[in-house]
């Protein structure tokens, strides 16, 4: 969940105006709460916390900053709003999950569950649920960010963002998982060509965009974090001396493996626009 609403709770996790006035205008209307903000949570194994924590500080050229809840870091940057946020589990690898930042967190969850969402936990301030898919998510208190993240350059020259989420569905359930964020967040839908690909776009400021790929098998859904690269040797390079482990290349992406074991990709771009 979004980093402040956790310390102002002291609630554990998941088991300013800088707004343009055009876009701050429709707050809830007709009972409808918009995303105001979204943010990406790196789930990795609690033991990996403070690796993980390392390695994405250097790679986004954010700081860290403990939070106050235990197997909680969140990544700061002095230009942009917090979007960033790397929380420790106690089973499995981890990957990655999003933090929607809304207007009504009851309106928004309500709409959410109507359109196939379930509720795994009511923390009051916000709210833990889960996709049709069974993909964790959290809805919170949107607090007036609107300052996206900048690209970050690279001792090596690279240049790279993060700048999407994801979600890798299973073949049975593809349709309906995309149909169903398309349906809660209201953002334009762009479909590639290629069958196994759909994609979100947001409303600006919004800095995390979503991606769909459908999976080759029957198992269960996950997510993971892209990188917009404009120069993916480069920036590979780079993640490597941090100690990534490269794992496979694509012509559009590269996948690799961070020191703390969770699977992302380099995708080709430019992180200025993308």
């Amino acid at each position: 969940m979004a980093l402040r609403q956790r310390r102002q709770s002291g609630l554990g996790a998941l088991s300013a105006d800088r707004v343009p006035g055009s876009w701050a205008a429709g707050a809830v209307s007709g009972g409808v709460s918009v995303i105001r903000w979204v943010s990406a949570c790196i789930d990795r194994p609690v033991g990996e916390l403070g690796v993980a924590a390392e390695f994405w500080s250097a790679v986004t050229g954010c700081g860290i900053r403990a939070e106050n809840v235990a197997g909680f870091v969140g990544l700061t940057s002095s230009d942009s709003d917090e979007w960033l946020e790397i929380q420790g589990v106690h089973s499995g690898s981890g990957g990655v999950h999003l933090d929607l930042s809304v207007d009504d967190v009851r309106v928004f969850s309500e709409r959410a569950v109507a359109a196939g969402a379930s509720v795994v936990a009511d923390h009051g301030v916000w709210r833990v649920l889960a996709s049709p898919a069974g993909l964790l998510f959290c809805v919170a208190p949107w607090k007036g960010e609107s300052r996206r993240p900048r690209p970050f350059r690279d001792p090596a020259g690279g240049v790279s963002r993060v700048h999407q989420v994801c979600l890798d569905v299973p073949p049975s359930r593809f349709d309906a998982e995309v149909d169903f964020w398309a349906s809660i967040t209201g953002w334009e839908r762009d479909v590639s060509g290629l069958p196994v690909f759909s994609r979100l776009w947001p409303v600006v400021p919004v800095p995390v965009r979503v991606l769909f790929q459908r999976l080759g098998e029957e198992r269960a859904a996950s997510a993971h974090l892209d990188v917009a690269s404009a120069d993916r040797p480069a920036t590979r390079g780079w993640h490597e001396t941090l100690g990534a482990v490269f794992v496979g290349e694509w012509p559009a992406w590269t996948t690799m493996r961070d020191p703390a074991g969770g699977v992302y990709c380099l995708t080709r771009g430019d992180p200025t626009v993308e």
